[in-house]
């Protein structure tokens, strides 16, 4: 089944039924008055979240939705039934906005959280509304008001509280293998993650994170490069940044300048996102002796000039990794008290969240607005005519939440 984070589709709620004109007819009441009922109200469309999905692969080729319209009123004062309200599962973490003025309708971030997104059409009035005492036979009515219509995009980001960042081959996925139960794929080749993977990493006794992989991210990836910068979107959301790095890479490339790239990257696709925590992992540590890997440790961390926190790691081995995992379990701890403790904090790390927001949804629109103009021929400045970036895959993977 293919991962599917983005989709576009249109909603449209039901039509409010009508109200009837109508008059009471019985032997022996010649003047019965009137009697028509109101029309049924329109059905609405919501959108709830639901833990058992992952991916929204059900509305690539189903795209339009059309709740139930509210039937018409009718004689001896009856109602029309309403219509039936239509709700749309889709997976926790899913963004809905607007596809005509780019408004963000809400996000759903809890399992069985409602969203609602189309309200259906009001009931129309029947002719006994109408009767007065100098109207006592009304012929008038009222129709329904019709259903909202709606063009709605829809992104999933996955939630995750710790986010893997690196060149391809630098040994994520592996990481990610050695610290919880997830098995994503591992080769020795570049692109082995084609979508982003979760795993649950569990520290003690109900102590536990969930940490993500995405696919490796190489020069020139914000311009649509390997794989593109597309992907980043799903760390928009996490606390900490791991950052890993070949050590030893097997092409001699300089781990400084790896480090370099991915920032540059990260700064492009958003700049706020550089400002997130984000912590050196040196990783495959196991080919070098002791010596070289204090030796390309110090020259990393002194060409870089990093403050930050280092870890030396071999992920295959799972060398360094459990220490790892507590260090950033202590670390999501102290962040959760300090965000209770101290309003400042809370304040900065909410607008800090937000402008990530709004900066990924920013580069994927103009991803998406340059996909546009490729496919209606227009080419851009710097561009050529056959790039594209974002081609849909028809045998990509689905992405599978492991605990």
């Amino acid at each position: 089944m293919k991962f599917v984070d983005e989709v576009s589709i249109t909603v449209k709620a039901g039509d409010g039924g009508n109200g009837c004109m109508s008059f009471r007819r019985e032997k022996f009441i010649p003047k019965g008055g009137p009697d028509g009922g109101d029309g049924g109200d329109g059905g609405s469309i919501f959108l709830e979240a639901d833990v058992n999905l992952n991916t929204l692969v059900d509305y690539r080729y189903t795209r339009r939705f059309n709740a139930q319209r509210g039937e018409n009123g009718r004689g001896s004062d009856c109602t029309g039934a309403k219509g039936e309200d239509m709700v749309l599962l889709v997976p926790v973490g899913t963004t809905v906005i607007d596809a005509g003025t780019q408004e963000i309708i809400g996000d759903l971030t809890e399992p069985g959280q409602r969203l609602l997104v189309a309200q259906g059409g009001f009931h129309g009035l029947g002719n006994t509304r109408f009767k007065s005492s100098v109207n006592r036979a009304p012929r008038q009515t009222s129709n329904g008001s019709l259903g909202e219509l709606r063009d709605l995009k829809m992104e999933m980001k996955v939630l995750a509280d710790v986010g893997l960042l690196g060149l391809p081959n630098a040994g994520k996925s592996t990481f990610i293998r050695s610290v919880s139960a997830a098995k994503p794929k591992v080769a020795d080749y570049p692109f082995t993650t084609m979508v982003p993977n979760l795993g649950v990493v569990d520290v003690g006794q109900l102590r536990s994170f969930v940490i993500a992989d995405i696919p490796g991210v190489i020069e020139g990836a914000a311009d649509g490069a390997g794989l593109g910068t597309r992907f980043l979107k799903h760390l928009s959301r996490t606390r900490l940044l791991l950052h890993l790095v070949d050590m030893a890479p097997l092409d001699q490339a300089d781990p400084v300048e790896s480090v370099e790239t991915i920032v540059h990257e990260l700064g492009k696709f958003s700049p706020a996102m550089t400002m997130r925590e984000r912590w050196l992992v040196l990783n495959k540590c196991d080919q070098l002796l002791e010596d070289e890997q204090q030796t390309v440790l110090d020259d990393v961390v002194e060409r870089l000039e990093w403050e930050g926190p280092v870890f030396v790691i071999s992920a295959s081995e799972r060398q360094g990794t459990a220490e790892l995992a507590k260090a950033v379990m202590n670390w999501l701890d102290e962040r959760e008290n300090r965000l209770e403790d101290d309003e400042e904090y809370a304040a900065e790390q909410a607008v800090l969240d937000q402008q990530i927001e709004d900066e990924a949804r920013a580069h994927i629109q103009a991803l998406d607005d340059r996909r546009a103009l490729r496919k209606q021929g227009i080419a851009l400045e710097g561009e050529d005519d056959d790039e594209d970036d974002d081609e849909d895959d028809e045998d990509g993977p689905e992405i599978f939440y492991v605990h």
